[in-house]
């Protein structure tokens, strides 16, 4: 499987930079309260400098969303949705102990995190416009399609992952108890996205190491480099790559333009 966004998307928005953690391990027994309540405390400290709107990383989303056409303040990104529930209701819901984790690194870093069950996805996956005729699944189960031009996460069965780029995730790929393997996306616009998701994809590694999950490949993600390849759950014995696969980068490398 391979993760990556499309030419165009890429042409659109030329700062974007994404940074990609696989792991492992993951239950519903891993222990983040304190982890959970450390990272949102910062957060508060951040919003009680002034609200989330004024930070650099929620303008250059707001200004990314402007760009695909949405009105900013009707489809917030999932990072600003979470500061905003933060600000007003003093905290979000608690979920999955992975999700509240990655929430939580979310709202200190102001960065959207998603979340994807691997197991859940069909061939490559791919930030993209959408044709129109893709479909998304809400978390209640009804079923949508993202407008055409719309920015989507897709699969190659015509899933889509996401509504409006990092707006909503999708029940396809939720993480739910019996989801163990996970591919986190993590993406920034703004001057010092390099850096900053550099710095949340290290932290998430760390975090997760010490809950007992087994991150098994990072990258970040930009205009030079901008796939990765996700690698296998373990198997019980060894496999062989296909010579059809031969001239393709091993798992958990970032891809340059060409290679594949």
């Amino acid at each position: 499987m391979r993760f990556q966004h499309s030419p165009a998307l890429r042409a659109a928005f030329p700062d974007l930079v994404a940074g990609v953690l696989v792991a492992t391990g993951v239950t519903t027994e891993l222990a983040v309260a304190p982890r959970v309540d450390r990272f949102t405390g910062q957060a508060r400290a951040r919003l009680a400098t002034g609200p989330e709107a004024g930070f650099p990383e929620i303008r250059a989303w707001r200004r990314a969303f402007a760009a695909t056409g949405l009105r900013p303040t009707q489809y917030r990104c999932a990072a600003e949705a979470l500061l905003r529930r933060l600000r007003l209701d003093g905290e979000f819901p608690r979920l999955h102990p992975l999700v509240d984790l990655c929430n939580a690194i979310s709202v200190a870093y102001a960065l959207p995190v998603a979340v994807l069950d691997t197991d859940r996805i069909s061939g490559d996956l791919t930030v993209r416009h959408a044709d129109g005729d893709e479909e998304y699944v809400t978390f209640g189960g009804g079923v949508e399609r993202p407008d055409p031009g719309e920015v989507t996460y897709a699969d190659e069965a015509g899933r889509a992952h996401a509504r409006r780029w990092t707006n909503r995730q999708s029940g396809w790929s939720a993480v739910r108890a019996e989801t163990s393997h996970v591919l986190i996306v993590a993406e920034g616009l703004h001057a010092t996205a390099a850096e900053d998701v550099a710095r949340l994809v290290d932290t998430l590694g760390a975090e997760l190491t010490a809950v007992g999950a087994v991150p098994t490949a990072r990258a970040v993600l930009t205009g030079s480099a901008p796939a990765f390849e996700v690698p296998e759950e373990p198997s019980a014995g060894p496999t062989s790559r296909p010579d059809s696969d031969a001239g393709r980068p091993g798992p958990g490398q970032a891809v340059s333009p060409g290679a594949r």
